[in-house]
């Protein structure tokens, strides 16, 4: 009888459990239809008000100092692209560049093969695009966003800017790695997939950050410097598609990363 008794206690305990599964699955269900709907919503909220082509500003800036330019090299998504920023001189390179160049006194010839909806898979393609014989003095590379929003998984976008990262290395430049932003900014989000991009964002940001300090590069956390001013400030560090940033928002986010920039370099700014 007490065989019986346990058999049936063992039983009952299994039913509960494959009774949780079963609820838990459809709650899981449900989860991923809300999720699958809310960003639905949420694209059509951004929409592609910008189009999808960022403006050129490849050039050589601050050449009045006068000297051979540093090279710059910018790579990534959209906003290594600049886009949302309504003059070339506001994109996320040419603020980089401006701000290297006054630090350093020398102009900065800036070239961007970053292209507007990237994802970290991308990224070798656009190293390919380049001359074999372009050798950046310093390399910029910021991406990560589109991963997050296309569930790339983190093992695989690593994968892809590890690639990178050690290819620039072996061309001899300096690099540093914008850190995945912190989608949990987004406005136009709703919950609970806000909350879910927010997480997401920041696991794959720490997983770049550690694939950047193994090669030797730097690593700027855009969520932690600079996200607050999204989040606090969304009309003005938003462009008008509250999804890539303004000129501001780019001016604070070059702010965050020319530092690390001169650090790579090993190179100090001047008084």
């Amino acid at each position: 009888m007490w065989f019986e008794s346990g058999m049936t206690r063992t039983r009952r305990a299994a039913i509960r459990f494959a009774a949780a599964l079963a609820v838990a699955g459809v709650a899981l269900g449900g989860a991923r239809e809300l999720l699958r709907h809310q960003a639905a919503l949420a694209r059509r909220r951004i929409g592609k008000a910008l189009g999808e082509t960022a403006l050129d500003a490849d050039r050589v800036w601050k050449k009045g100092y006068g000297g051979e330019p540093l090279e710059l090299l910018v790579l990534g998504d959209s906003i290594a692209a600049g886009l949302g920023a309504e003059r070339p001189k506001d994109t996320l390179g040419a603020r980089v560049a401006r701000g290297v160049a006054k630090a350093l006194h020398r102009p900065v010839r800036l070239r961007c093969a970053a292209v507007v909806g990237s994802e970290s898979s991308a990224l070798g393609d656009q190293l390919a695009s380049l001359p074999a014989d372009y050798r950046p003095d310093v390399a910029l590379v910021v991406v990560g966003g589109n991963d997050v929003t296309h569930r790339v998984p983190v093992a695989t976008s690593t994968r892809h800017l590890d690639r990178t990262v050690a290819e620039l290395r072996e061309r001899g430049a300096a690099v540093v790695v914008g850190t995945c932003p912190d989608l949990g900014a987004l406005r136009p989000v709703p919950q609970p997939l806000r909350a879910l991009g927010s997480r997401l964002s920041r696991q794959l940001a720490a997983a770049q950050e550690a694939v950047a300090r193994r090669h030797g590069a730097r690593a700027v956390s855009l969520a932690r410097t600079v996200g607050p001013f999204f989040v606090t400030n969304p009309d003005e560090m938003f462009s008008l598609d509250r999804f890539h940033p303004s000129a501001l928002g780019y001016k604070r986010t070059a702010a965050a990363i020319v530092p690390a920039v001169l650090g790579a370099l090993g190179k100090p700014p001047r008084g």
